[in-house]
């Protein structure tokens, strides 16, 4: 019986994400976004003993547009999720889907000694396995 080949997080991960201080207004998450072309914003931590935070379009939909709130009043750290929930560099991404669908998830930051490494999401798990096929 032939092992199936392990493909790992940092095999598919992207560098397609923002990275922000969670005092940034909406307004700036947004146009970060905009000139990367990316739905993902990680939020840093304050401290080193802080945890890293993540915001994505439909939290700005959700907790901003839906409530007619004005994105230059509103701080990412409003409408954030954190903690994250993160994986580690050597993840198979078999294991990456199945959390994603067990906690709902869209992204996952790769973390590596504290330090965000790079993104996982559907689009790179699946088209990674489309793409080898």
């Amino acid at each position: 019986m032939n092992p199936a080949k392990v493909i790992k997080a940092t095999d598919v991960m992207s560098n397609n994400f923002v990275m922000l201080d969670g005092m940034s207004t909406v307004r700036e998450a947004i146009n970060a976004m905009r000139d990367k072309n990316t739905d993902v914003v990680i939020v840093n931590k304050r401290t080193e003993h802080d945890a890293y935070g993540i915001v994505v379009l439909a939290d700005i939909a959700k907790h901003v547009l839906a409530k007619d709130r004005a994105p230059e009043r509103v701080n990412i750290y409003e409408v954030m999720t954190k903690p994250i929930i993160s994986v580690p560099p050597q993840m198979d991404i078999r294991y990456c889907a199945r959390l994603f669908d067990k906690y709902t998830l869209a992204y996952a930051p790769v973390v590596e000694d504290e330090q965000v490494l790079g993104l996982v999401g559907y689009r790179e798990i699946v088209l990674h396995e489309l793409a080898a096929d």
